[in-house]
């Protein structure tokens, strides 16, 4: 049965886009389609001896090419000292990219500790110093808070070295926040830093920026990617994953990244940087195995981009410069053929290519793209239909920025609130504009049980702030797929997030029954329209004329009150305890509650940094407890650039 999506936005409200009209333009495009063919131990092969096929249908072939790749090291030279760069006197000669191997060397600072910036730095400077070959160009790029390209390709060891040897060491905290305005303010909307921290979407739109900046070039690119794996945050947006592996699968990339924490092994009791477990979760095993798990976890998605994009990762191993020769070895010989597609239908949807070559001859190519999608001008009905298409492509659009969080509470013993919370930077957004919001809700059989369709205009100028929206869900227990778009319709701009959802049945569960833990700043005026009425019965966030406000991204500045909020069950004692790393720094007075948990705590008297919050529950009438926990981001006052 397919339930309707409840609406209760936070939003201003505007006059609708109006179409523009004008007079017919006549143009007309093409669609250059690169294909690179690796043909083991043949380098003699004619453009003759390959056939193209798009969809079934043979294509001719335009370009035809053979790069001849020399494996063969190049004297080693010395490593310079730590230096600052000297400043650029002239821009380098344009690289020439025939029968070269393009490799990058990409340097997550948003992730690495600082021993895994000296690993990786070590690594970059062991193989350009011995391991760089004659056919060699390397590019390097740097992302903190967005993609920088430090060096162009170039041959010239002496200036790559130069470059990796004047990095210096980076907080990785801070690179969330050492381009913007830090500076404390007693708004509840933080401005674009917090979609910067515990954000993985930023990191794999960078990626995607890179492969689509890196696709103008049509030979194959490696790019080794330095990374200390990629934590989560429990809500993970599959297609921004999907839209740069499709990038960089169009853009005939790969990724090799590199796990540079090198080999990840530990006592079980953990090592020295931690202080010893309690209870028994040393001895029965329990303790090192979720250690191991989150490892694992934090590794998924390096693994994830390099398979889907036909790279190897480098996980578990302290040589970090093997990632690199890996990256090396697997662009060998290979031919580029090109062919200008028939099919010039701007339509997002899969084409299969096919290539045929002599007769038992092993050909290794990517197995297809996706075409480009064109958003015209629409009217109403067209509007609606580009909707219901967008959320169906099998290449997400990510244009649009947005982080989602999805909480559940039990209503009936049978039914749970799944309250969707959608926050959008307003530097993403025009001054005044109309958005639209378009959702489904799949169970594990691709059945879909609810729908979401909205739309909200805005009256008034964000001045920087975050647009947030909320909707919620009347779900039973179970494991669902979301996927939500949003569109904003003066210039098109459209954004896609999909993951997971598990809604608990908590009556099942060993431990007490708790709701999902919210973290917030503060709570605003809340009249119910009619349409909201319903909503409003339900939603827990709601009471007292007044609503609480979910963070979200979970990041706060000192200036505000941490609220947090949680339901429980059963009648329990609860406490809130905040933990920095694995020191606990506060615990509240113990509370009685039947139901709703509140606690508020100034976040004046913490410094500014990474913490989490741990709501401890114990419910002696069912002799039984639970621990739910948040991570958040306190950040500070802003910094003076001298």
């Amino acid at each position: 049965m397919r339930l309707p999506a409840l609406f209760l936005a936070a939003a201003l409200l505007a006059q609708p886009p109006q179409r523009d009209e004008g007079l017919a333009q006549f143009s007309s495009s093409s669609n250059l389609v690169i294909v690179n063919i690796t043909a083991q131990g043949r380098d003699n092969l004619k453009k003759t001896d390959f056939r193209v096929f798009e969809d079934g249908k043979p294509q001719e072939i335009s370009v035809f090419e053979f790069q001849r790749l020399d494996s063969t090291p190049l004297p080693a030279v010395p490593v310079p000292p730590l230096a600052p760069l000297p400043a650029e006197t002239a821009p380098p000669p344009k690289p020439v990219f025939k029968d070269r191997r393009l490799l990058v060397l990409y340097f997550d600072f948003s992730s690495l500790p600082i021993a895994d910036q000296i690993r990786s730095q070590e690594a970059a400077a062991r193989f350009l110093s011995t391991q760089m070959t004659a056919s060699d160009l390397v590019a390097i790029y740097t992302f903190s808070t967005k993609l920088k390209k430090v060096i162009d390709f170039t041959a010239d060891r002496g200036a790559l070295l130069a470059v990796v040897q004047s990095f210096g060491a980076i907080d990785t905290l801070d690179t969330a926040t050492t381009d913007v305005d830090l500076e404390d303010t007693d708004s509840f909307q933080l401005d674009e830093t917090e979609f910067a921290i515990f954000n993985t979407d930023r990191k794999l739109a960078a990626l995607e920026e890179l492969a689509k900046e890196l696709g103008e070039i049509p030979e194959k690119k490696a790019v080794i990617y330095f990374a200390s794996g990629v934590s989560k945050t429990g809500v993970e947006n599959q297609s921004q994953l999907a839209s740069t592996t499709n990038a960089a699968v169009r853009a005939s990339l790969s990724f090799y990244p590199v796990d540079a924490r090198g080999l990840l092994a530990s006592a079980p009791s953990g090592d020295a940087s931690a202080a010893s477990p309690r209870g028994s979760g040393v001895f029965s095993g329990q303790a090192q195995r979720q250690r191991r798990e989150k490892d694992l976890d934090s590794q998924e998605t390096l693994f994830s981009l390099a398979n889907d994009t036909g790279g190897r990762a480098l996980l578990d191993s302290n040589d970090l410069a093997l990632g690199i020769r890996q990256a090396q070895k697997d662009v060998e010989n290979y031919y580029i053929l090109g062919y200008y597609s028939t099919n010039e239908a701007k339509d997002g949807r899969f084409r299969k290519i096919k290539v045929e070559g002599p007769p038992k001859m092993k050909l290794a190519y990517r197995p297809g793209y996706y075409a480009d999608k064109v958003w015209a001008k629409l009217n109403e009905e067209e509007r609606e239909k580009q909707l219901a298409d967008a959320l169906q492509l099998g290449n997400p659009v990510t244009d649009l920025p947005m982080a989602v969080q999805l909480l559940y509470f039990r209503t009936t013993a049978k039914d749970y609130f799944v309250p969707l919370a959608i926050k959008i930077p307003g530097s993403s957004l025009p001054p005044r504009t109309q958005l639209d919001f378009i959702g489904s809700v799949k169970d594990p059989k691709g059945r879909t049980v609810s729908t979401l369709r909205d739309t909200l205009a805005l009256k008034a100028e964000l001045g920087g702030r975050s647009l947030l929206y909320d909707a919620g869900f009347s779900l039973p227990p179970g494991e669902y797929r979301v996927k939500i778009l949003a569109r904003e319709n003066t210039n098109g701009t459209m954004g896609t997030f999909e993951t997971k959802l598990v809604v608990p049945n908590l009556d099942a569960s060993p431990a007490a029954p708790v709701s999902s833990l919210v973290l917030a700043s503060q709570r605003e005026p809340f009249t119910a329209t009619k349409k909201e009425r319903k909503l409003q019965a339900l939603h827990p966030l709601v009471a007292n004329g007044q609503k609480l406000l979910p963070a979200v991204t979970n990041v706060f500045r000192r200036s505000q009150t941490l609220r947090v909020f949680a339901e429980v069950y059963a009648p329990s004692t609860a406490t809130l305890a905040l933990y920095s790393g694995t020191r606990k720094i506060y615990e509240s007075p113990a509370k009685q509650t039947q139901k709703a948990l509140k606690f508020e705590l100034p976040l004046a008297r913490l410094a500014p940094g990474e913490y989490t919050a741990q709501v401890n529950v114990m419910a002696p009438a069912i002799e039984r407890f639970a621990f739910a926990r948040e991570r958040f981001v306190v950040l500070g006052s802003a910094r003076v650039s001298r």
